[in-house]
């Protein structure tokens, strides 16, 4: 969804709208985003993502609430900007739920470096679908996190997406909604997803 970019938005030492990269663009659209909406930056695309319903909240925060049952050692992020590699442009994300060793984001940085998330996990709606479903693999699995977890609600279905190699996962479980899902290592637990 374009987000209007005011006139008074391009001031001496900014680049022209006819000559903007797309990583400026980008840094433009963040700043001038309201409250509450995330930007990202996927493969050359700008996605701006409106503030979650709530029902995507409660899957996101039952999620969250089972991994902290299973570890209380980890860390379990929401807002959390990543910068990923990309094939051209860095790529830039906020995963709905970050799963990583408790201080691992403990500083003031905007964005963080993927080395220490040891899940990543995004939950479908019909504006974030594809972009789920097909960059976000690449992504995910070009950075070397460990695990993707995909609710797609849908198709009602929970995607887990393990072993990165490449642009892809090498393996990818996939289970219908109201099942107990078995999480890999590093997690290495059952979800249960009744609840979502």
């Amino acid at each position: 969804m374009p987000l209007p970019v005011p006139e008074d938005a391009f001031s001496e030492g900014m680049p022209d709208r006819e000559c903007m990269t797309v990583p400026e663009a980008f840094e433009l659209f963040s700043a001038a985003a309201p409250k509450g909406w995330r930007v990202e930056l996927i493969e050359g695309e700008i996605c701006v993502v409106p503030p979650a319903n709530g029902e995507h909240e409660e899957i996101v925060s039952e999620l969250s609430g089972q991994v902290r049952d299973h570890d209380k050692g980890v860390g379990r992020y929401t807002g959390i900007g990543l910068s990923l590699p990309g094939t051209a442009d860095p790529v830039r994300v906020i995963p709905d739920l970050v799963i990583a060793p408790k201080g691992s984001f403990d500083d003031q940085h905007e964005w963080h470096g993927p080395d220490a998330v040891l899940l990543v996990a995004e939950v479908t709606s019909s504006s974030t679908a594809r972009r789920d479903r097909v960059q976000k693999i690449r992504a995910y699995a070009r950075a070397g996190i460990p695990v993707y977890l995909m609710i797609d609600g849908e198709a009602g279905e929970a995607v887990v997406c393990s072993e990165p190699s490449g642009d892809d996962f090498e393996h990818k479980s996939i289970h219908k909604l109201g099942t107990v899902v078995r999480l890999p290592a590093p997690l290495d637990f059952v979800l249960d997803t009744s609840q979502f």
